[in-house]
């Protein structure tokens, strides 16, 4: 197949390109770059240098399916610059899948959150839930799903809303619970806990690659959205979990965050989809990268630190 992927040089993307090369797929990837370029030259790629707001740039000729992952991520980021986030993450996406249907892409994969939800008392946190983020970001996914939605008459259109990644990727993160923690415990044998008590749902960052895989193998999956996340675990357990591995301090501080969030998958289950990974092996995974050099560890790891050092506040 002949695929786009928006935003295939960010933490996701890096580490699912190489996997669809293998697979024999044609790669298109759309991405700033504002955080580096870590893919590998491929003789099936190409390696776009595109913001995708500049639509025209963007030939969608013989394209098959388009999985757009490009957004400006997490609360703290889009509180950074609301403006930017709104053009990037539901105004670009827009003219993004107006293009792919005057084109006749015939699917549409959309990297949504599972924060979309906002604070729910509810046991298992299902697809039929009602809405009510609580934060820019998460109500910027919301808006972007009700406009992919609306194309779902003419292509199929899958939006998933992934929990917490996590794991090693080429492009790393250091700014998501299991990775800072991990990273801490590596880096200082001591981690700074704010709360504790919060959920956050979590999926190694394999296996969302293989969520989007699925999608691509099996398109004719009923249009709609779908929960990617199967471990809800506190905050605190996490730094636990990982002073498991790497013996070191929890520092426990109060925190005024209010964002406890859990995801149940079942409904991505009854598709086929089946995890493979788990967050004791994302911490496994990155204390082997550390341990072997490979780590990345610069500023860019730091989503709104990097935002601020090249001027998008």
């Amino acid at each position: 197949m002949k695929i786009i992927i928006t935003g295939g040089c960010g933490y996701k993307g890096s580490y699912l390109i190489p996997l669809l090369l293998e697979e024999g797929h044609q790669i298109i990837s759309i991405d700033t770059q504002w955080f580096g370029n870590y893919l590998p030259s491929h003789k099936n790629l190409q390696n776009l240098n595109i913001d995708i707001r500049d639509i025209d740039k963007i030939n969608m000729d013989g394209v098959d399916v388009i999985i757009h992952l490009a957004n400006i991520a997490n609360d703290p980021a889009v509180e950074l610059n609301p403006t930017l986030s709104w053009e990037v993450n539901v105004l670009a996406g827009q003219q993004l899948i107006e293009k792919a249907q005057r084109n006749n892409v015939r699917h549409f994969i959309f990297a949504s959150s599972g924060s979309v939800y906002g604070v729910k008392e509810e046991p298992n946190v299902t697809e039929d839930l009602e809405l009510v983020p609580i934060s820019v970001y998460n109500k910027t996914k919301m808006v972007a799903e009700r406009v992919f939605l609306s194309y779902q008459d003419k292509m199929q259109v899958h939006c998933i809303r992934p929990a917490t990644v996590c794991g090693f990727s080429p492009r790393m993160r250091l700014d998501v619970s299991v990775n800072m923690f991990t990273y801490q415990a590596l880096k200082n044998k001591k981690m700074t806990v704010f709360g504790g008590d919060q959920t956050r749902p979590n999926i190694h960052i394999k296996d969302i690659a293989n969520v989007y895989k699925h999608f691509i193998e099996n398109p004719a999956i009923k249009s709609g959205c779908y929960n990617a996340g199967f471990e809800n675990i506190t905050i605190k357990k996490i730094a636990e979990m990982v002073s498991d591995v790497i013996p070191s301090e929890i520092d426990i501080t109060e925190s005024n965050d209010p964002r406890s969030y859990r995801q149940d998958s079942s409904k991505l289950i009854k598709t086929g989809f089946t995890p493979k990974f788990t967050v004791l092996d994302a911490i496994k995974d990155i204390a082997n990268a550390f341990n072997n050099k490979v780590l990345p560890e610069g500023e860019n790891c730091y989503t709104v630190k990097w935002m601020k050092k090249i001027s998008l506040n």
